[in-house]
């Protein structure tokens, strides 16, 4: 019987090793890394080192190594670096990091770049943009507006560089808008805009004309209807029920505040906003609340900050967790193909569940499937 097991457990081995990717020296995973390690983002770039080497420690694989070269945030130097890639025969590398560097990429033929960058327009074609873009965002916000029946929904895009990429957003995730307006972030510009989307104007002369019509009239309840109309600001129904604002920090706050002054309640009127990476300031903020966003994972957020500290004695940037998956997901395409074809595998449909949450990949682009969280009454509540 004892010969049995032993007989059993060499043939079960033997199977394992024969279903389990073998890797020799030769086909070891390469992949190359194009941060900033000198200028002003250097702390980033070292950081997103460190993210990827964390990674290397817990999917507690030697098959990959990771080959650092610095950008410079420079164009050109990135070009020198990618250049230096292709001569050490590495055809899979993260990064760069900002889209500026992302211009003479295509001059480099035999490597796909899997870029940290939001943005998804104008892309060389080698490029994989890998941040959370506008269309994984407005996906999200679609979800929340269908589940509960929003019917009129406003979009706020501020006058800058990348309305293109939310106007590509809308027309990827198939998002229901009502109608679309543009602000100049300029704060005396913002109000006298937003007074005018909100039709302010006329909703506080239609207060001011019921005031005088119950004024004139002989009804006897007059004097507390007047009291109760002075306790308000406008008077009639806004012709929608929910404003997106694709903005951040300090101008989403000004946005906000003018749709406060203009009487659009944030009670009576969803507030949604794009991806703020739980921005700690907006839980102060109580009289523009309830507010609703998408984001990544916030409990695998924290669990990441957490172990970076322990790891690092430092708090890492958000970025750091992109890169720590991208690390994951390229092992896990590399159990399901060719070594010498990862790259190609970014073409076929393929799903992946990371600490930031669930990729979805095809044709070349990366949306992340995210959450949605509400901020109200100072505290943060996950939706879904």
């Amino acid at each position: 019987m004892i010969k049995f097991f032993r007989i059993l457990l060499i043939i079960i081995f033997n199977f394992y090793i024969l279903i389990t990717p073998g890797f020799s020296e030769e086909e070891k995973i390469k992949i190359g890394l194009l941060v900033p390690l000198t200028g002003d983002n250097a702390e980033l770039g070292k950081q997103i080192i460190k993210a990827t080497r964390m990674a290397l420690k817990d999917i507690k694989t030697d098959q990959i190594e990771i080959y650092p070269k610095d950008t410079q945030s420079d164009p050109n130097k990135t070009l020198m670096s990618a250049i230096e890639f292709e001569q050490m025969e590495i055809n899979l590398v993260i990064g760069p990091v900002f889209y500026k560097n992302l211009i003479y990429l295509n001059e480099v033929n035999n490597i796909t770049f899997l870029s940290l960058t939001n943005k998804t327009l104008d892309l060389p074609k080698n490029v994989i943009s890998a941040g959370v873009n506008s269309t994984s965002q407005l996906n999200t916000i679609k979800k929340f507006i269908e589940l509960n029946e929003i019917d009129k929904t406003i979009f706020l895009i501020p006058n800058l560089n990348y309305d293109l990429e939310i106007k590509k957003g809308i027309k990827d995730s198939k998002i229901k808008i009502f109608k679309e307006h543009y602000y100049d972030i300029e704060p005396t510009k913002l109000t006298k805009q937003i007074e005018k989307i909100t039709n302010y104007e006329v909703r506080k002369q239609n207060l001011l004309d019921e005031i005088t019509r119950i004024q004139k009239s002989e009804d006897p309840n007059k004097e507390i209807k007047i009291e109760n109309l002075k306790k308000k600001y406008t008077l009639g129904d806004l012709n929608f029920d929910s404003v997106i604002i694709a903005d951040f920090d300090k101008s989403l706050k000004s946005v906000i505040t003018s749709l406060l002054y203009s009487d659009v309640s944030p009670k009576n009127n969803y507030l949604i906003t794009f991806n703020q990476w739980f921005d700690k300031s907006l839980l102060k903020e109580e009289s523009s609340q309830p507010i609703y966003y998408p984001s990544i994972n916030k409990r695998n957020l924290e669990s990441f900050e957490k172990k970076f500290f322990t790891e690092f004695n430092q708090y890492p940037n958000h970025l750091s967790l992109l890169s720590y998956d991208l690390i994951g997901l390229i092992y896990y395409l590399s159990l399901t193909n060719n070594l010498s074809e990862i790259n190609k595998s970014f073409k076929s449909k393929n799903s992946f569940k990371g600490k930031i949450g669930i990729f979805d990949i095809q044709n070349n682009k990366i949306n992340h499937r995210l959450n949605f969280y509400q901020v109200y009454d100072g505290l943060l509540k996950e939706i879904f």
